[in-house]
């Protein structure tokens, strides 16, 4: 069965926009992600930007102590986060690149040229009991360095895809070839012995046909579900993502 992580990180983003450095406000990423829970969510996914620009640490602690599923902890290999990480035992950390110009993570991260610093934090994660995921592009040099570096995941970055998926931006021809490079990408990782994940830019009207990619265990949307909630709640958009996910082939 395929499963969904849910991204937090922009119901955050909303709060901030009001409530920056108050230390309280609306709305609660936390409800909202106990309301993911509820609706059949498989895990939490939130992102600890060294910025604090959306999710804040009592955010992350919150999370912590009160969802019952997985957390997936986004993150810089930076020190201070690597080290909030292994203090608060996620189940899962997703490590990913960060810009400060960007408005969410835009770019897959370059295992190969951080490979010495990767493999350091990895085995510091595993040693504390806590899976790594790199979220990367589906380029052949980037997913044979995750699996070197000790990686037990990797994460598509599926923008592209998401992008090219409507033909007024790149042509149908372009689409393509963007899906047969996650589906390869998919198929590389899994033979090298990495669970595939993906994300980025997922919404109900692309996911079939990303589903021609083998091998994924959980899809980690955020943007379109948030986005969706503002209409019809956070359970609904959860429980639509979910129905469209059940047709992902076993």
């Amino acid at each position: 069965m395929l499963k969904l992580g849910v991204n937090i990180d922009h119901v955050a983003t909303i709060r901030e926009a009001r409530y920056r450095g108050l230390g309280h406000g609306e709305p609660c990423p936390v409800a909202a992600a106990l309301a993911a829970e509820a609706a059949g969510a498989h895990g939490i996914t939130a992102h600890l930007r060294e910025d604090r620009r959306h999710i804040q640490d009592r955010d992350i602690q919150r999370l912590r102590e009160q969802i019952k599923t997985r957390l997936n902890l986004e993150m810089a290999n930076a020190p201070e986060i690597v080290s909030i990480a292994l203090k608060l035992k996620p189940e899962i950390v997703c490590l990913v690149p960060e810009r400060r110009l960007e408005v969410t993570t835009e770019g897959g991260l370059d295992v190969v040229a951080a490979e010495k610093a990767l493999t350091g934090t990895c085995r510091k994660m595993n040693d504390a009991g806590i899976e790594v995921s790199l979220f990367v592009a589906p380029d052949p040099a980037q997913i044979d360095a995750s699996a070197r570096v000790g990686a037990q995941f990797i994460e598509l970055h599926t923008g592209k895809f998401a992008e090219d998926f409507y033909p007024a931006a790149s042509g149908k021809r372009q689409a393509e070839i963007e899906l047969q490079r996650l589906i390869a990408g998919a198929k590389q990782a899994h033979a090298l012995g990495l669970q595939v994940n993906a994300g980025h830019g997922l919404n109900c009207e692309n996911l079939p046909a990303l589903f021609a990619v083998p091998h994924l265990v959980e899809l980690n949307i955020g943007h379109s579900l948030v986005s969706r909630a503002v209409l019809v709640g956070m359970g609904n958009a959860v429980r639509e993502m979910l129905a469209v996910m059940k047709n992902y082939p076993a």
